[in-house]
């Protein structure tokens, strides 16, 4: 790959791997807490991605000033303001998840997946 490329993508390019190592945490690992630890990683790549997607460089933040040229560039609000409401969302699901699993241990007394499926 050409260092260029690299170097101006690279938010991109984290983004996929994080959701990459997110996605291979859940498939493999069978302990339920390691799989909320992966689905977090995998929510933190989406948001670099759209956070990403919405940044323009050498733009501003999106406020009126009389004072400035009529041909800046600004930067695009919306995917920052749905990201915080995603991040918002991320933190409740994760909480919710621990809890679930916290109530699964008292009654099996195991986190380990397929230990809980055998005992079903």
């Amino acid at each position: 790959m050409n260092a260029a490329i690299i170097s101006t993508n690279y938010p991109y390019i984290v983004a996929i791997i994080l959701f990459c190592l997110g996605c291979l945490c859940i498939l493999t690992q069978h302990n339920l807490i390691k799989k909320v630890i992966g689905i977090n990683i995998m929510q933190t790549g989406i948001f670099l991605f759209f956070i990403a997607v919405g940044n323009i460089k050498g733009g501003i933040a999106p406020i009126y000033d009389p004072s400035l040229p009529g041909d800046i560039l600004y930067i695009n609000p919306l995917p920052s303001g749905l990201m915080l409401t995603g991040i918002v969302v991320s933190f409740s699901v994760t909480a919710f998840a621990l809890v679930t699993i916290v109530k699964l241990y008292h009654y099996y007394g195991t986190i380990y997946a397929p230990d809980i499926m055998r005992m079903r």
